[in-house]
Parts: structure tokens; C-alpha cells; sequence
């Protein structure tokens, strides 16, 4: 879908940027499992029935006001003190979600705006974009779909494809991701993710061969670890200090060895949300999981700590997401 509405180079005469020591200008860029962000209303599809107040999981109007406040909290603290100009999202509902999440008051006066699709997915969860007005002009975005061998479509997540403009100019593309979960066993849905690697290639090879040097930022919860054949092999994603002669580097590798990582399952932590870029702006960037202690809580049952999460299982614990949010900061290109 076109954004016509957009004059990006005259539209930025006037912004203002954070600044880092060297006097450069830093882009600060967020992605955010939100866990299970639903309306508590009952759509049509049945993927939503537990979330309602009704359903297994209780889920109430008041519980997604509370949910919209943390949420809302994390973007502001993640950015420190400039709010993150883009920030990437996945399983959100729908529309009027991201609305509560935008007009929260420590969000409303930053004027987030949304680019949004509802998506295929069997569970009826989405990915999505918000982004400052006044620090990115989308130009067009695009909803790629993942198919089996035979052409059939997967009931999964989209990739959101978003291009458009800084404000010096630059043409950026943004590809947020949501691969097929584990859920029903790592090897069972091995290839499910393997076509998503597959699709997200496919596109990334579209955007190059039309630009031969563009700005690609691919980020998301990819439901593998960077070193996984998915990324490492099929998408070809490869540890910054293995990037010679690669289009894309996984900015996520360097976590390896951090205390902690995105997510945790039981005693071990796992970097499944990540930020992949292309090798032409891999010395403006860097990137860092958010771990600040108020998204963490004491893992009585295996030693050290977690994601202080919304849900166990089906208790409502009144936390704020499964995944700790990543951050990425680019400097002007």
C-alpha cells in the first residue's frame, strides 16, 4: 500500500534528533514480544475465545488497561531519553490495541503513528509498526504472505514490509517478523520456519535487486537462535565478525554469551527476538536486549531470574510480556 501523502525530504526540514557525544544523530529502533496482546471482545475468528472475559484466560477490559501501562512503560524506558522512533510489535490482536497502546498518556503527546494488517494466523495475532511522524515517513508498505511447497498458504504471521524515509534522506527498509512457533515441537515445525526464512530471502533479494545498496533492518521474534539453520544457513545471516562476503549480519549473535537472553524455557535462556541488518550499515548500529529489573522476576523453580510475564500458562500474573523487548541504535548513514 502506497503512502502518498508523505513528502519525505521537505517534511524533515524541521526535525530534531538525539544526538549522541560525536555530535551524530541516533535513530533508536525497538522490537517488542508483547505477549498475547488481545481485545477482550469476542471476533469472529476463534483464535481470541480465551482472551475474552468469558474464556479459559479471563481476560477483561481492566486487565488490558493494565497491560496497555506496562506496555507502555517499557517503550519509554527502552528509549531513555528520546522515545524509540520505530518500534516493531508481534502478538497484538488487532487495531484498536495499538490505539489503547498510542494514547496511553506516556505515549500520546510523541504522536505514534500505526502501520497495521490483520494476518492469517490460526491464533489471530499480528505483527505491527508504530513510528514517529517527526523522525520516519513510511513511503509504502506490504503484507508478505508464507507458503508451503505447493503454493498453499500457512496460517501464520505475515512479514510487514515498511519503506520509507529519515530525515537525511535515506531510503530505509524494515522487514518485522513473527515466525511459526515451537509450540508443537522444535523438529515438527522446523520447516515451517525454514519457509519463512525462505520468503524473508526472497524478499530481501527484491528490495536489491531494485536498490543495489539499500538499508535493510530485519527484526522480529524469528522462533530460532541466530545460529540456527533458518537464519544462519537459509536466510544467511551471519555473525558480524563472519560478515565478508555476506548481503545480511545478525547483530543478535553477540548476545551469545549475555546472562541473559530474550526469553527463558525452564533453566535456559534463549535470543529467538533479533535485529538483522544489512552489511552496509553494520558499522552505524548496535544493538542490546532491555533487561532493566523491573521486566524480570526471581525464577524460584531454576536459579537467577526471567521475563516477569503477564500469564503462567493460564494464571494471570500480572506482569509484562514472556520476552524482553531488543533495542537497536543507528547512527545517521
Amino acid at each position: 500500500m502506497r503512502l502518498s501523502t508523505f513528502l519525505p525530504l521537505l517534511f524533515f526540514t524541521f526535525f530534531i534528533y538525539v544526538r549522541n557525544s560525536s555530535g551524530k544523530k541516533v535513530y533508536k529502533i525497538m522490537f517488542y514480544n508483547v505477549e498475547n496482546l488481545f481485545d477482550p471482545e469476542n471476533a469472529p475468528r476463534p483464535g481470541d475465545d480465551e482472551f475474552t472475559p468469558q474464556g479459559e484466560r479471563h481476560w477483561t477490559p481492566h486487565k488490558l488497561e493494565q497491560k496497555t501501562a506496562h506496555l507502555a512503560k517499557v517503550i519509554v524506558a527502552a528509549g531513555g531519553w528520546e522515545k524509540p522512533a520505530i518500534v516493531g510489535l508481534c502478538e497484538v490482536e488487532d487495531r484498536f490495541v495499538l490505539e489503547k497502546l498510542i494514547n496511553h498518556p506516556l505515549l500520546k503527546k510523541t504522536g505514534y503513528h500505526i502501520i497495521h494488517k490483520d494476518a492469517p494466523d490460526h491464533r489471530g495475532i499480528e505483527v505491527a509498526m508504530l513510528y514517529r511522524a517527526d523522525v520516519f515517513a513510511p513511503e509504502s508498505y506490504s503484507a508478505i504472505q508464507i507458503k508451503d511447497e505447493a503454493g498453499r498458504l500457512i496460517e501464520t504471521r505475515e512479514i510487514l514490509h515498511v519503506q520509507g524515509y529519515l530525515p537525511d534522506g535515506e531510503r530505509v527498509h524494515f522487514f518485522i517478523n513473527h515466525w511459526p512457533s515451537r509450540y508443537e515441537g522444535l523438529m515438527e515445525t522446523k520447516s515451517k520456519r525454514e519457509l519463512a526464512a525462505t520468503r524473508l530471502k526472497e524478499a530481501v533479494r527484491e528490495v536489491q535487486e531494485k536498490e543495489q545498496d539499500a538499508l535493510i533492518i530485519c527484526m522480529g521474534d524469528f522462533n530460532d537462535q541466530p545460529w540456527d539453520d533458518s537464519l544462519a544457513n537459509i536466510l544467511g545471516a551471519v555473525n558480524p565478525r563472519d560478515s565478508q562476503s555476506n548481503d545480511l549480519v545478525n547483530l543478535s549473535w553477540e548476545w551469545k554469551n549475555k546472562p541473559v537472553g530474550t526469553l527463558k524455557h525452564q533453566q535456559e535462556w534463549n535470543i529467538f527476538d533479533q535485529f538483522i541488518i544489512s552489511k552496509n550499515i553494520m558499522e552505524d548500529c548496535s544493538a542490546a536486549i532491555f533487561s532493566d529489573s523491573f521486566l524480570l522476576e526471581k525464577d524460584q523453580k531454576f536459579t537467577g531470574y526471567k521475563p516477569f510475564r503477564t500469564y503462567i500458562g493460564f494464571r494471570y500474573h500480572g506482569g509484562f510480556s514472556d520476552h524482553l523487548p531488543i533495542i537497536m541504535e543507528l547512527e545517521n548513514l
